[in-house]
């Protein structure tokens, strides 16, 4: 058998090379492309639960009401409403409400449906627990309220921009109670 020079050595490992490439290539490709078939499994029984929401149509309505108290008392408010998670659902920032109150009412809707508590009667636990104020998202002045059902917080209602958190508390409890009707 006649030797190969130097050169086809070269030529023959470099082809080599390519097919080996080229098939290992092929072969992630493939794949990539085709993932294998993971069959479904069910949850066993009692495994998950269900949660009740606020429609977007009931979170508008009751926004819609607490802004509306507000102007009938010549107040400009913003009205956040979240839903259980404290994921924001609709929020109206009235004709003329501060800038700053948008991003209140938001976090005074978080913090009552957190606590499912009026976030006036969360900002009396400030005196025995102050670090309560560190957690981030919530603000502990009067103006949120919790919406339930079935006694388990679904929703939560802030209202920002008026003089007092009373006032915006007032504004809030007009919206909860427009989702009662």
């Amino acid at each position: 058998m006649k030797s190969l020079s130097r050169r086809g050595r070269v030529t023959i490992g470099a082809a080599a090379l390519a097919a080996v490439g080229a098939a290992t290539f092929g072969t992630v490709s493939a794949n990539a492309s085709a993932p294998a078939a993971v069959p479904a499994t069910a949850a066993a029984s009692g495994t998950t639960t269900t949660s009740t929401h606020l429609t977007i149509d009931a979170a508008t309505r009751a926004a819609q009401a607490a802004l509306d108290a507000a102007e009938r008392e010549n107040q400009r408010v913003t009205v956040a409403v979240v839903d259980r998670n404290g994921n924001t659902v609709v929020t109206l920032r009235g004709d003329g409400a501060g800038p700053q109150s948008y991003e209140s009412a938001e976090r005074k809707a978080f913090t009552a449906v957190s606590w499912n508590a009026p976030t006036s009667e969360l900002a009396g636990r400030l005196e025995q627990t102050p670090n309560l104020k560190d957690i981030p998202g919530t603000l502990f002045l009067g103006g949120g309220v919790p919406v339930t059902a079935r006694n388990a917080p679904i929703a939560g209602i802030g209202v920002a921009g008026a003089p007092s958190g009373t006032l915006d508390e007032k504004y809030a409890q007009a919206g909860a109670a427009a989702l009662a009707r």
